[in-house]
């Protein structure tokens, strides 16, 4: 069909983040290309959107040759293990994402001279020695720790970007994305949130790495993908910060997931990863003064919408699992 506001590619749509911003895009009248090989994405993410006129899924892996019919005005790519269980199981997939998977999916907006987003992370500025992390700090990364195999991606796929709009004119914008939580994160995904959310809806101890003051600034998925909407529609190279810039420690974190939660789970202790950054907290300077953005939902509330979620997925998925009934939203 032919849309009236252009017509998507969405790399990694069937990911947490990926499938939010299929949603958004849906609804406010884009044609929507999904592009996702499952490797960590989740068919139920999208599950509403397949018989939508607007959606069509394209099942392929970025990093192999890929091809979408039609003329596309936009491609996002998001396509990469995001989180440290799955990229230290897939650290060559993960890299192949980065740097073949980046150059397939610019090959395209070539092609078809439509812009190109690429959404890095965060993990470009490592453990950072410059605080808050503005786009000009050029971080501060282990090249051959675990933890690179994401890191270097996602460097890599920026010098790309940045490359084919040097040499090939090709209207590219780099967005950075801080830690961003929300409903659809997998159970088992490993990051800070819902981890913390799953222990404590069950009553398992919560588990907090290292000595638990390190810090991260956290953005509720409907702000991400906003900021990364905005960042699409206009006309900036980047890079771009989005992402919360209310810093918490992760043992604060913990404590107030557990009081939202209304369970009594004791917080203990596990070693930390290597390479862990110590502190994580943007300047959006940039992002305030180009896109008029700015994270809009309070860090609680965030929580609170996502402690629903997972208090109605659990039983679904662990029917002799006792899941505690969390606080409501308030209204």
């Amino acid at each position: 069909m032919s849309s009236t506001r252009g017509r998507v590619a969405v790399t990694g749509g069937a990911g947490f983040l990926g499938s939010h911003l299929c949603d958004l895009l849906i609804a406010r009248d884009y044609e929507v290309v999904c592009v996702d090989d499952f490797s960590t994405g989740i068919a139920k993410n999208i599950q509403h959107l397949v018989d939508h006129p607007a959606f069509t899924l394209i099942e392929a892996d970025v990093a192999v040759h890929f091809d979408i019919p039609g003329k596309l005005d936009f491609i996002l790519h998001l396509a990469c293990p995001a989180s440290p269980v799955d990229y230290l199981r897939m650290p060559i997939k993960t890299l192949e994402a980065g740097s073949l998977g980046t150059r397939n999916a610019l090959r395209l907006a070539r092609r078809d001279e439509a812009r190109f987003l690429l959404a890095s992370t965060s993990e470009i500025y490592g453990d950072p020695q410059s605080h808050p992390q503005a786009e000009s700090y050029w971080g501060n990364v282990n090249p051959v720790g675990p933890r690179s195999v994401y890191d270097e991606a996602k460097r890599f796929g920026e010098a790309l970007t940045a490359a084919y709009r040097r040499h090939h004119h090709v209207d590219t914008c780099i967005v950075r994305i801080f830690n961003t939580f929300g409903p659809r994160m997998r159970i088992d995904d490993g990051r800070m949130i819902p981890t913390f959310i799953n222990q404590a809806l069950v009553g398992e101890p919560i588990t907090v790495t290292g000595d638990g003051t390190q810090t991260r600034s956290l953005c509720y998925v409907d702000d991400t993908v906003e900021g990364i909407y905005r960042a699409m529609t206009a006309t900036i190279p980047g890079p771009i910060n989005i992402g919360g810039d209310e810093e918490m420690s992760v043992l604060t974190m913990a404590s107030l997931v557990r009081d939202l939660v209304g369970g009594e789970s004791p917080v203990t202790y596990v070693d930390g990863r290597e390479d862990d950054p110590r502190s994580r907290r943007p300047d959006l300077s940039l992002a305030v003064l180009e896109l008029d953005w700015r994270p809009r939902v309070p860090l609680e509330e965030g929580i609170l919408r996502t402690v629903e979620w997972y208090s109605e997925a659990l039983p679904a998925l662990f029917p002799s699992r006792t899941v505690h009934h969390a606080r409501s939203l308030p209204g």
